[in-house]
């Protein structure tokens, strides 16, 4: 009886020992994927060339429900359009699709920090000059503003222009309301942007020359503004 008591006794033990170990693995591994996804989210920082701490500003301009045919009938879907901007010239859109609308969201704000582009503001509030953007149907006129004027834009033209950090602009959007061809026009229309400093170095001229040919500012308010372009 005493043996059969022993071996009775061995086999839990020797469960106890492998489960033990198994869990001292399964706990290492966790700890190393948490260092590995903190290194993967550095690495995609610095790929998108986000500076570490900087705070974006994200608007949620459309989302929509999608479904896709398989084998077996339709999966449906969510697709979602974000725009992300500092609020300071720099300004992004991006379009993701999945399953939930959380991580739509995650993958569009993803593509839109990857593809932000620098537009130059003048005074840091309004457009240099007037612009004109076209995709697909979309057209999209924008016009710099005088100081007081506000953001005269709608549906999702106005957050690029929030996330961009502009202040004064007039806008009209002509042809469709799709968000996609909007968004894409408007940005058509930013990226025509100049400033008056990158056009004198190409023409090689004073920046003060080209501010005052514009006929609404005297030569001294040409040369102020010039110092402040500079």
């Amino acid at each position: 009886m005493s043996e059969e008591i022993e071996v009775a006794g061995a086999a839990p033990e020797g469960e106890g020992r492998g489960r033990g170990r198994g869990r001292g693995r399964g706990g290492n591994d966790r700890r190393g994927g948490g260092e590995r996804g903190e290194r993967g989210q550095r690495r995609g920082r610095e790929a998108s060339g986000e500076p570490a701490g900087e705070e974006l500003i994200e608007k949620l301009v459309h989302i929509n429900r999608v479904s896709k045919t398989v084998k077996g009938g339709k999966r449906f879907g969510f697709a979602a359009l974000v725009v992300v901007g500092d609020g300071k010239g720099r300004v992004g859109f991006g379009h993701g699709k999945a399953r939930e609308v959380p991580e739509a969201i995650a993958k569009a704000t993803a593509a839109a920090k990857k593809a932000m582009i620098r537009v130059p503001l003048r005074d840091g509030r309004t457009m240099h000059h007037d612009g004109f953007g076209h995709f697909g149907a979309g057209k999209v006129y924008v016009r710099s503003a005088t100081q007081g004027t506000g953001i005269i834009a709608g549906g999702p033209m106005r957050a690029v222009f929030e996330a961009l950090g502009v202040a004064d602009v007039v806008t009209k959007s002509v042809g469709t309301n799709n968000p996609y061809n909007m968004i894409r026009a408007t940005f058509a229309a930013l990226t025509g942007q100049v400033s008056p400093k990158s056009v004198a170095q190409r023409r090689g001229k004073k920046v003060a020359d080209l501010l005052a040919r514009r006929g609404d500012i005297s030569a001294k308010v040409a040369e102020a503004d010039a110092e402040a372009v500079a």
